[in-house]
């Protein structure tokens, strides 16, 4: 593996620690309820990892930059954190950020665990010094359109906005359901009010509307407004990209809110590790952790062992990625090379189609799984 020169400054880490540089969305326009669950599921492992002896004797530091759901922003974070010479990057959830962040730290050679971001072309080539624990779009999104399909919907309307991620994930559920008959209509939210999109839906035959926009505008007026359209009382609302998932969705449309299948990445039952983390969780979050939340959590417990068994230099922890193997939150991680990925894959990480009970929206249910 090539190694790149390090940039100025990257010698001057505290030696009393070992840093870890964060990227988390904390504040608007990014997912800053999502960036909480992730920031929460982080620090709790920096924790456990300092009450364990740290890394060989060192405490481990997490040093928190705020991307705000801005690939500018990001890239001159993973700058800045690498000028303090931190031996890893962890973190962020935005697809489109995490792919400027992806690439930044491939040109400077710092090794980046993603958490979050499932955006198939992370980076425009291979690299090693990239891995990813959330799966890629390609594979959630088509489990998704399976899951449309086997409950009778093949005429699917996306209600979209411009952005990389939203196109990708179009084309992946038109591919998907093409093959079976199936059609992808697309609604432009940035032409269409919410009455207007009702009309547009009413008038394609759409049998399920998928929300391919942002939390909560444009998602949250568009969801009151289908409700409460008598003409689109039989259309199902999905929403792949996991919305739903947040308690602030729950709050915002109450019972509007249940009944619309997401996207979420865990297993059947947590591992052991899991439950336990799981109850450490929701203490500091006060409410239940999100599947964004034991993401945060499974990046510290993977960078913990390699930093520990590979020592702090980075192309050693960028070469150490194949040879991972750690029990997570939600079962054994291990990296590997797949097809059409850029960047070292957990494959596969576990992912479900659930959505918010309507007798209970705090309570979910799962309704298929891949």
């Amino acid at each position: 593996m090539n190694t790149p020169p390090s940039p100025p400054g990257a010698e001057r880490s505290d030696e009393s620690s070992v840093r870890i540089g964060a990227l988390v969305p904390l504040t608007r326009p990014g997912w800053a309820e999502a960036g909480q669950h992730l920031l929460a599921g982080l620090e709790l492992a920096v924790g456990e990892v300092n009450d364990t002896g740290g890394i060989g004797g060192r405490a481990l530091e997490l040093v928190v930059r705020d991307t705000a759901a801005d690939p500018r922003k990001a890239e001159a974070a993973v700058d800045e954190l690498a000028r303090l010479g931190v031996a890893a990057l962890a973190g962020e959830y935005h697809s489109v950020v995490a792919r400027s962040a992806a690439a930044r730290a491939d040109a400077l050679g710092l090794p980046f665990l993603c958490s979050s971001a499932v955006l198939d072309a992370l980076t425009e080539e291979p690299t090693e010094w990239v891995a990813r624990l959330a799966p890629p779009q390609s594979r959630g999104w088509r489990i998704f359109a399976d899951f449309l399909l086997d409950a009778g919907h093949s005429r699917i309307a996306v209600a979209t906005q411009p952005s990389v991620y939203w196109a990708s994930g179009t084309r992946i559920l038109r591919d998907r359901l093409a093959p079976r008959g199936g059609t992808v209509a697309e609604l432009d939210t940035g032409a269409l009010t919410p009455a207007g999109l009702c009309d547009a839906l009413a008038d394609s035959g759409a049998s399920a509307l998928l929300l391919l926009v942002g939390q909560p505008d444009p998602a949250v007026p568009l969801v009151r407004s289908v409700r409460r359209d008598p003409r689109l009382a039989d259309v199902l609302i999905g929403a792949p990209a996991g919305q739903p998932e947040f308690a602030g969705w729950a709050a915002a449309l109450g019972g509007d809110g249940a009944a619309i299948p997401f996207l979420r990445y865990l297993p059947e039952h947590l591992t052991p590790l899991g439950v336990r983390v799981g109850a450490a969780l929701r203490e500091r979050l006060a409410e239940a952790p999100s599947f964004v939340a034991y993401e945060g959590y499974d990046t510290v417990a993977v960078l913990a062992e390699v930093l520990r068994t590979h020592g702090t230099d980075r192309a050693r922890v960028a070469r150490a990625w194949p040879r991972v193997a750690v029990e997570g939150t939600r079962g054994p991680i291990r990296f590997s090379r797949t097809p059409g990925i850029s960047v070292r894959q957990w494959t596969w990480a576990p992912v479900q189609v659930v959505d918010r009970d309507p007798a209970d929206p705090g309570r979910f249910r799962v309704l298929h799984a891949g």
